[in-house]
């Protein structure tokens, strides 16, 4: 689809020509003060990117370093809503870097044949929210390739991008966080990555991977995130947490945007009430890292769980049940979690729906004072 046609799902715009409302997409102001990465993972020339040029990076890397990758979806051929793929078809070619219809069911399909045939198929959801028309091929397909066919068959080289989260006034159907479904899902990995440095790393990771990987981009991140982000290849571990700040009394958990929620109520708690917090980003829903998480519970002896999902069902639930079963002895005070509602997506109401510092300040503050 050309920037002059009609784009039905596009962040509600009736085109997506107008670089200007596009734009207006990310300048709202973020619940959240992002928090840069410092530490290269590997050593060499570094250059500043955002979110959305690094993951642009490691789609450069992935198709130039394998013949036989494919990236397609719904609109990237001129670099998709999010310029994620801007200047890959020019660069590639059009049979590699394609445009689909606008079926995600199809284009799901359509990668798990190619990833069965040898190829490496690196899929875009345009938006995390319609990738439900899509989710019988996901699970019930890509997830149990291997296993119904005894390993005589995989998918194991299919990626599915798909950007997801809260951005200001996507409202019901532009703003959700999926990943729960998904990690009720064996044979599949999800990874959250926190901003460009992880999500370079993690993509290129889940390219290589033997099996179906799922990577749910938080959009908010794709241009407010800035870091200096290492040239070269590299691949950034799945199924294993980072302590991106280190504490002994309260553990802070959250994937995505919510570690930077987080590393904000850390200084915060620390200011207020002289109590030192260690932030976990999970990094990782499916295989998730219960050794690092268990290890910090058992350190400060008590925990705080935040994402943007309901609470009902979200994958915090899973992270707590854990704690129950592994640091009942070690713990001071009740597993807190701080989540969305049990409701749909709101547009005006977004502020009071979202996990922000101050919810998750005051649930710290319980823990502290229990």
């Amino acid at each position: 689809m050309s920037l002059n046609k009609v784009c039905s799902k596009c962040l509600g715009l009736k085109t997506i020509r107008d670089v200007k409302v596009l734009n207006g997409f990310f300048n709202r102001r973020n619940h959240f003060v992002y928090s840069p990465d410092n530490n290269s993972p590997v050593k060499g020339e570094t250059t500043k990117m955002n979110m959305f040029q690094s993951i642009n990076n490691a789609l450069d890397i992935a198709l130039k370093s394998d013949d036989s990758t494919l990236v397609f979806g719904e609109d990237i051929g001129f670099g998709g809503v999010f310029r994620c793929t801007v200047g890959l078809r020019d660069k590639y070619g059009k049979e590699r870097v394609f445009n689909t219809p606008l079926c995600e069911q199809g284009i799901a399909g359509f990668a798990i044949g190619a990833a069965v045939m040898g190829s490496t198929a690196i899929a875009e959801i345009q938006f995390a929210d319609y990738i439900f028309p899509a989710f019988d091929q996901i699970v019930n397909e890509a997830a149990k390739y291997r296993y119904r066919s005894g390993g005589m068959f995989d998918c194991g080289k299919l990626t599915i991008r798909a950007p997801c989260g809260a951005v200001g006034h996507g409202a019901l159907y532009h703003s959700q966080s999926p990943e729960a479904y998904f990690a009720h899902t064996p044979g599949l990995k999800v990874v959250i990555p926190r901003g460009p440095i992880k999500a370079k790393g993690l993509l290129l990771s889940c390219a290589r991977d033997p099996d179906p990987c799922l990577v749910l981009e938080p959009k908010i991140l794709y241009r407010a995130a800035v870091e200096e982000v290492p040239v070269e290849d590299y691949e950034l571990p799945i199924g294993k947490a980072d302590v991106v700040l280190e504490g002994n009394d309260i553990t802070l958990v959250g994937w995505g945007t919510q570690v930077h929620v987080l590393l904000e109520v850390a200084q915060m708690v620390r200011e207020k009430f002289q109590v030192s917090c260690e932030v976990i980003d999970l990094v990782s829903i499916l295989p998730w890292d219960m050794d690092t998480v268990v290890k910090s519970v058992k350190k400060t002896k008590r925990c705080l769980i935040s994402h943007e999902a309901p609470l009902t069902g979200g994958f915090g639930a899973e992270i707590a049940a854990t704690i129950q079963e592994e640091c009942f002895l070690h713990l001071e005070a009740p597993i807190q979690r701080v989540t969305g509602f049990d409701t749909p997506f709101p547009h005006v109401f977004e502020p009071f729906y979202l996990p922000d510092k101050w919810r998750c300040f005051a649930a710290a503050e319980k823990l502290i004072n229990y």
